[in-house]
């Protein structure tokens, strides 16, 4: 583990979404589950089939941090289970993935905390403020503002606004250049490997994980500077 930045280089943070700002577990694990019954035809043992091979075994509750479930793209989730269900149209079943996925979270998205609050006052400490998803982009603007803090924000990425997905540096990259803020200034605050190595390989100065998503602290002491139990303590490291 790097020794942590000077607080003072910190201008820009740019937080990951799923299992950030939105705890993982209440508000995906559900939609996965109705999702795969349907693809099983409401077979349980092919739903435990479909989940077991995008990372998440239900009956012991355990969920791989590396895995598509928890880091991956819709892209790349439906080209796994449309594979393993003979679906042919991988991307006829991305897309009715992530309309699935949106209106399940406009009814059941779970923050992670008062994320409105939290931001309002990284703002008046003077923070930049960015959310960085390898969901899609119309998802990360309804999420957003379902909770209440898109006018907080100075920049937002999907996996598919033109920057790359995670783990790749490109959204890490983009947010500084918007902002006029170099990488050693930008905290990366995500929790899953895929957000620390995307912060890490665009050179960021702060890399913070929380555990309200598919990893435990050891996996993510590994490559983090800080590792919290949630999010609103980011004040803490900063």
């Amino acid at each position: 583990m790097a020794h942590s930045p000077t607080p003072r280089r910190v201008r820009a943070l740019l937080f990951d979404k799923d299992g950030t700002l939105i705890d993982f577990r209440a508000t995906w694990l559900p939609a996965y589950e109705a999702a795969v019954m349907d693809i099983a035809g409401g077979d349980p043992a092919r739903a435990d089939e479909l989940l077991t091979a995008g990372g998440y075994h239900r009956k012991t509750g355990a969920i791989d941090p590396r895995s598509l479930l928890a880091a991956g793209t819709n892209v790349e989730i439906a080209a796994l289970w449309a594979g393993m269900a003979g679906i042919a149209d991988a991307a006829a079943l991305a897309a009715s993935l992530d309309r699935r996925f949106q209106a399940h979270a406009r009814a059941g998205i779970a923050p992670v905390g008062d994320l409105k609050a939290l931001f309002a006052r990284l703002r008046r400490n003077g923070y930049a403020l960015g959310v960085a998803t390898n969901d899609s982009e119309s998802a990360l603007k309804a999420q957003i503002t379902a909770l209440g803090i898109a006018g907080a924000t100075d920049f937002l990425a999907g996996f598919d606004s033109g920057h790359g997905a995670k783990p790749g540096p490109g959204m890490v990259q983009a947010f500084g250049k918007a902002l006029g803020v170099r990488p050693a200034e930008i905290a990366v605050i995500g929790d899953s490997l895929h957000d620390l190595e995307m912060g890490r390989r665009a050179g960021a100065g702060l890399l913070v994980g929380v555990l309200t998503g598919a990893s435990d602290r050891r996996t993510l002491a590994a490559m983090a500077h800080h590792v919290l139990e949630n999010v609103m303590e980011i004040e803490r490291v900063l």
